[in-house]
């Protein structure tokens, strides 16, 4: 499991509730290895602009995601698990838009200081 990967795991809910969905590895974390996970969405409306991605059925990269729909790649809800609570690699994201969301959350954290 490598950053870019889109896997399932079992992500909280509102409702407190954990359900398999997907979500985008963003990074190994120290000490033990978890993954720093982003949820990803079909809510397309919850996408914000210049700070998520969208990924649509036309982009290049979507059929190597493994998602069956459009997806939004929602940058404000990260998790971190450890590597038993992911489920399998549904495929991956290009490289050029992971480092764009990688950016953007950089550059949010940057401003928050």
């Amino acid at each position: 499991m490598k950053a870019g990967d889109i896997v399932l795991a079992f992500l909280p809910q509102a409702d407190g509730a954990a359900k398999l969905r997907p979500a985008l590895v963003l990074s190994e974390m120290p000490p033990y290895g978890d993954v720093l996970l982003c949820g990803v969405s079909s809510q397309l409306d919850r996408a914000v602009g210049g700070f998520d991605e969208v990924i649509r059925l036309n982009d290049a990269d979507f059929r190597a995601s493994g998602l069956r729909i459009a997806s939004v790649m929602r940058l404000g809800f990260l998790a971190t698990f450890p590597l038993s609570r992911v489920s399998g690699v549904l495929g991956q994201i290009d490289p050029a838009r992971l480092a764009r969301l990688l950016d953007n959350l950089v550059a949010h954290l940057r401003k928050q200081n």
